[in-house]
């Protein structure tokens, strides 16, 4: 894929999107399991905490969450603490990113949760295993069962969102794009070319989801076939 030289600039900027949602879902996922647990516990103010943290996280633009995050971070560093701290385009863009996905990963794992029979988690600590142990052995490879589908639906979309953090600067496929378009004067060709990259690993990843559904699935009835 030559494209007049700027071939290769957008096979770099494919591998920094890959890099960014995958580093940004690693996080998303930690950030709504807590999240998730958080709503369900007995505990007042860790409802109230999950609760605003979702409320105002799928309120906000990705857009508006990633300039927020990488320049206003600076800024209330320097005021607070009076400490000057740089964030680059790449962690300000898996900030954002991994707090929006976590928002709406709370609500897959709590629906997923809910779904489990409670009974189970008892019998585990009849048995003599921990609480951790119960979630880790006996709760947690069903929760991922029932969320996978949510999950993998969110990561499409996030595969996606990761074009919005070139407007601070990341050499994304979307920056690069941008970059080739101005520089040869032929957007519609680096476009295009972009777009259909996108569209190729969405593919891609669709077709992993797939295959990642019937593994989970295998064994329980009505599962996929």
């Amino acid at each position: 894929m030559d494209l007049h030289g700027f071939g290769h600039l957008l096979l770099a900027g494919t591998w920094i999107t890959l890099k960014l949602a995958f580093v940004s879902l690693f996080f998303g996922l930690i950030l709504g399991l807590l999240g998730a647990t958080a709503k369900l516990s007995s505990i007042r103010v860790l409802r109230w905490i999950a609760t605003t943290y979702t409320t105002l996280m799928r309120g906000l633009p990705e857009l508006l969450l990633v300039l927020i995050i990488y320049f206003g971070t600076t800024e209330l560093l320097l005021r607070m603490f009076d400490v000057y701290v740089e964030l680059s385009a790449f962690a300000a863009g898996v900030a954002a990113l991994s707090i929006a996905f976590g928002a709406y990963a709370t609500e897959v794992f709590r629906g997923a949760l809910q779904e489990l029979p409670k009974g189970q988690q008892e019998a585990a600590l009849s048995l003599g295993l921990s609480r951790i142990k119960a979630f880790w052995h006996v709760m947690l490879p069903q929760l991922w069962r029932l969320a996978l589908p949510g999950l993998g639906n969110l990561f499409l979309v996030l595969l996606k969102d990761t074009a919005l953090v070139s407007v601070i600067g990341l050499n994304d496929l979307m920056r690069q794009a941008y970059v080739a378009a101005g520089f040869t004067k032929l957007p519609f060709t680096f476009y295009l070319a972009a777009a259909f990259i996108y569209l190729l690993l969405t593919i891609l990843f669709m077709q992993l989801l797939s295959l990642m559904e019937k593994r989970a699935n295998r064994g329980y009835a009505g599962g996929l076939r």
